[in-house]
C-alpha cells in the first residue's frame, strides 16, 4: 500500500475466539477496507474497495466459503 497505515483502528471479530488465526480490519479511507494477519501485525496488508469488501462479505455469511 502507497499510503502509511501506522495510525489505522484495527479491529477483528468477535468470533475470532482464542486461537490467533484471525485477519484484523481497519477503514483507512472512504473508498478502501485494509486487511492484515493479526499474528503479524507489522506484516504485509491487503486493500480492497468498498464494493469488493461487501461482495466477499455477503459471500461469507451466506456460508460460500464452507464452515470453519
Amino acid at each position: 500500500m502507497s499510503k502509511s497505515t501506522s495510525n489505522l483502528v484495527w479491529r477483528k471479530s468477535s468470533y475470532s475466539g482464542g486461537n490467533g488465526a484471525c485477519v484484523e480490519i481497519a477503514v483507512p479511507d472512504t473508498a478502501s477496507i485494509a486487511v492484515r494477519d493479526s499474528k503479524d501485525p507489522q506484516g504485509p496488508q491487503l486493500r480492497f474497495s468498498n464494493e469488493a469488501w461487501a461482495a466477499f462479505a455477503a459471500e461469507a455469511a451466506s456460508g460460500a466459503f464452507g464452515e470453519v
